[in-house]
């Protein structure tokens, strides 16, 4: 009695959760349970009614805006819970019919037979460290729109500056300027305060990554990155908050592939036709990467300001940030040689800094939590 596993979907909202049951074995029944609320005292009551007897549980739901509490919740409590990716969810191509109770029921179905594909999920400090530098790169969204807010109205009334903008000479011609109509400076110093304030917020949230960074167990990992062309402080730590410990990945190529910096494929018989990249996975860090590939694009070499990033590194990390910036560079040039779209260039630039990436991670052990 004590072997029997019930597997259990849950379709999580904000606030309720649909639940279905699933017991053990290829034939056994899947059935609806009802529909409980979205709190703790819920949840246990559910455990308690479901794991009599000794019968263990296997929790399941989507990953989604409720995040990983009802995850924590569970496996504190001794129960096994995984978070499933919703893009990996098998399904069938004429099903039309979609409630609540049949996710439920499918997730806990597909459950029992272990076709679901589980997401990594953070742990608290992790999650915190996540979403200090989501806010940063939303507040240079806020900053980028802001401007092009600004700049746009400038356009509208043939206010053009000719020069490198944003800088405090751009300033003082934004003061200096005279529109026709006193409503219009009205609007002006309105898109120009909204722009400071930006600013500010980016500065703020960038300095508080630089605050928070010391306290967090994966510091090591991102000051190693940083011995890397492209990798300064916020980026890798970008990096690393979206990703976690890398050592998670057996090879790179399991990396490339969760950044979705892979070609799509999609193959029958003799026909091979492979596409662009997949965009599978974590769509901040494979932007980040990108933007990193950019550098490449120039000649290998150590400034100034990366040799200050390397002083405290060990030499075998340095000599992977050299051997990746030698590699990198002469594959940027070689691939813009044949003709190839300049994105194109870069993706691929990007694929294989991702697998240098992996590599120094590799060699970086976290700090003591």
């Amino acid at each position: 009695m004590g072997d029997r596993i019930t597997y259990i979907g849950l379709d999580v909202h904000k606030e309720g959760i649909a639940v279905a049951v699933a017991e053990d074995g290829i034939g056994g029944e899947v059935r609806e349970y009802g529909r409980i609320a979205n709190t703790a005292a819920a949840l246990d009551r559910l455990v308690r009614k479901l794991g009599r007897d000794g019968v263990k549980l296997r929790f399941c739901y989507e990953a989604g805006p409720c995040g990983y509490g009802i995850q924590r919740h569970l496996a504190a409590h001794g129960h096994g819970c995984v978070v499933v990716a919703p893009s990996l969810i098998p399904r069938r191509p004429g099903d039309r019919v979609k409630t609540d109770r049949r996710d439920a029921a499918s997730l806990a179905r597909l459950h029992r037979a272990g076709e679901l594909t589980p997401v990594w999920v953070p742990d608290p400090a992790q999650e915190a460290m996540r979403d200090l530098v989501r806010a940063r790169l939303d507040a240079v969204h806020a900053l980028r729109r802001a401007r092009q807010q600004l700049s746009g109205f400038l356009l509208r009334h043939g206010c053009h500056y000719g020069r490198p903008a944003w800088t405090k000479l751009h300033r003082r011609w934004l003061a200096g300027l005279k529109l026709e109509q006193a409503i219009h400076h009205l609007v002006l110093e309105d898109y120009v305060q909204a722009v400071e304030a930006a600013e500010a917020r980016r500065d703020r949230l960038t300095a508080q990554i630089a605050a928070m960074l010391p306290e967090w167990t994966l510091v090591p990992v991102v000051a190693a990155l940083q011995a890397m062309r492209g990798m300064a402080l916020v980026n890798a730590a970008t990096l690393i908050a979206e990703l976690g410990d890398l050592s998670r990945f057996a090879n790179p190529r399991q990396l490339m592939a969760y950044l979705g910096l892979v070609p799509s494929e999609h193959s029958s018989g003799a026909s091979v036709r492979r596409g662009g990249l997949s965009k599978a996975g974590n769509g901040a860090a494979r932007r980040l990467l990108i933007e990193a590939a950019w550098c490449y694009r120039f000649p290998a070499r150590v400034s100034r300001a990366l040799l200050l990033r390397q002083e405290q590194q060990p030499k075998p990390l340095r000599e992977i940030a050299w051997k990746a910036q030698v590699r990198l560079c002469a594959r940027y040039r070689k691939l813009a040689r044949t003709g190839k779209p300049a994105n194109v260039v870069t993706a691929a630039i990007a694929r294989e800094l991702a697998g240098f990436v992996w590599a120094i991670a590799r060699g970086v052990p976290p700090a003591a939590g």
